[in-house]
């Protein structure tokens, strides 16, 4: 009996070291199955991470290769290359201008100042300065007291998360080369400058679709089968040519400020010469009364057929700070 009941002791120790065994490996097996796993986890996320920094490193590569060829180019290389643009708008001239007049695109008035606008419509001071010369630059066009030159760039796409600046300056191209009546075109321009349109700019931009711009060009006038083309990117090529020569061209250059010596939007010139808008506040003014006064005009003048600016086709503006 005795010898029985060691037996089966014996047997019962033998099962559970066993048992202890069986669970040991299975847990070693499944370490190491664990491990394998994490193994393939790393080496999928270093994979990946390779990747990443392979494709920030092309695309820092590519801005900075840009940046570098950009900054190498001369206005004359640049301008030779915006020559060689295949597809441009037909309303705008070699150096990107549309000009509109009383007499329509292209037209200029004998006799009148030119005055020429270069602006993007992500430019928050290329907004307000549309809104508050607007109806006068109209009126005087419409009086044929000047000639109106608009130059719509798009370098202001970085400050959108969808390209804002190049969608809305290819429809202003677009309609400009499509649609006969420059009204329109202003009209539009205004639309989308609007201070209850116009979006925010970098970490305050809002994404506004091509149905909302499109409805801009139509409230203006613009027909619809002209604006339901007016989005279809085929003048990329050709801006990106303009963002790289108007900014070489020195008569663009602020004479005066912080950023004196570089261009920036928007800038104004008045028969080619570069507009100081620094002398608005030393002066007193706005960009509205300061453009009527430069111009050689008094306000109750702006509009009269036959009051023509002083200053004519060829003259400089006249100083805000010295009347000169």
């Amino acid at each position: 009996m005795a010898q029985k009941n060691q037996n089966a002791k014996r047997n019962t120790r033998a099962s559970r070291r066993a048992a202890e065994e069986k669970a040991a490996q299975e847990k070693a097996e499944q370490a190491a199955k664990e491990r394998k796993q994490q193994t393939i986890i790393g080496a999928v996320v270093v994979a990946i991470i390779v990747v990443l920094v392979a494709i920030a490193g092309f695309a820092i590569y590519g801005a900075i290769h840009k940046n570098d060829v950009a900054k190498s180019t001369t206005e004359e290389q640049a301008y030779q290359q915006l020559q060689k643009v295949e597809t441009k708008p037909s309303a705008a001239d070699d150096k990107g201008g549309i000009l509109i007049s009383s007499e329509g695109y292209g037209k200029k008035v004998s006799g009148a100042p030119t005055v020429a606008v270069y602006m993007d419509p992500l430019c928050p001071g290329c907004g307000e300065f549309n809104r508050q010369t607007d109806p006068t630059l109209i009126s005087l066009v419409d009086a044929g007291q000047i000639n109106l030159e608009i130059h719509p760039m798009s370098f202001m796409d970085e400050y959108s998360t969808d390209e804002y600046s190049s969608r809305a300056t290819g429809a202003i191209l677009y309609i400009a080369s499509n649609d006969d009546n420059p009204d329109h075109l202003l009209k539009f321009i205004s639309n989308i400058y609007a201070e209850d349109f116009q979006p925010g700019e970098a970490s305050e931009y809002k994404s506004v679709k091509n149905k909302a711009l499109k409805q801009q060009a139509i409230d203006a006038g613009v027909p619809q089968s002209v604006a339901d083309k007016a989005f279809n990117g085929e003048y990329r090529k050709w801006m990106d040519a303009i963002n790289l020569y108007t900014p070489k061209r020195p008569e663009l250059w602020q004479v005066s400020g912080s950023n004196k010596g570089v261009m920036s939007t928007p800038t104004i010139t008045i028969n080619g010469n570069y507009w100081d808008r620094n002398q608005l506040s030393l002066a007193g003014m706005n960009n509205k009364t300061g453009i009527i006064a430069s111009l050689g005009l008094k306000e109750d003048e702006v509009g009269q057929k036959g009051t023509m600016p002083s200053i004519g086709e060829s003259g400089k503006p006249i100083s805000l700070t010295t009347g000169e």
